[in-house]
C-alpha cells in the first residue's frame, strides 16, 4: 500500500521537475511582491502613528479610498506618490535592490533637535 501523497499545483510539479518561469513572470512575480511590501509597510507605519486612514488621507492630500488602495497592493504608485507616503507617515522610504530581489522599509524619522 502507497503512503500518503502531497497534493502539489501544477506550478509546484514543474518547479521540481527543473522548470523555470520566464524573465517577464519572474519580473512581474518581482513586481507585485514589492507592492505588496510596500503595502504592508505603509499599513504599519499608519497604524504605528494611530492614524485612520482618513487622517492619513488628509496629510497626503489623497482620497481615503486611494489609500485603501495603496494599502490593498492595488495601485502601482509614482515616484512623487512614495515621496508625500514617506512624508505622511514621518518616515523615511527605503528600498534595497540586489541580485536576489528586492525590500521595502518605511523608517521612521529623528525628531530634529534645535
Amino acid at each position: 500500500m502507497k503512503g500518503h501523497t502531497r497534493w502539489k499545483l501544477p506550478a509546484e510539479r514543474r518547479r521540481a521537475d527543473g522548470h523555470r518561469e520566464s524573465l517577464e513572470l519572474e519580473q512581474e512575480r518581482q513586481e507585485h511582491r514589492l507592492t505588496m511590501a510596500l503595502a504592508r509597510v505603509v499599513h504599519d507605519r499608519r497604524v504605528a502613528l494611530g492614524l485612520s486612514v482618513a487622517e492619513l488621507a488628509s496629510r497626503i492630500g489623497l482620497s481615503r479610498t486611494m489609500v485603501e488602495r495603496i494599502e490593498g497592493a492595488d495601485v502601482i504608485v509614482t515616484l512623487a506618490l512614495l515621496t508625500r507616503l514617506a512624508s505622511g507617515l514621518d518616515a523615511s522610504l527605503r528600498f534595497a535592490v540586489d541580485a536576489h530581489g528586492a525590500t521595502v522599509a518605511l523608517v521612521a524619522q529623528e525628531p530634529l533637535h534645535v
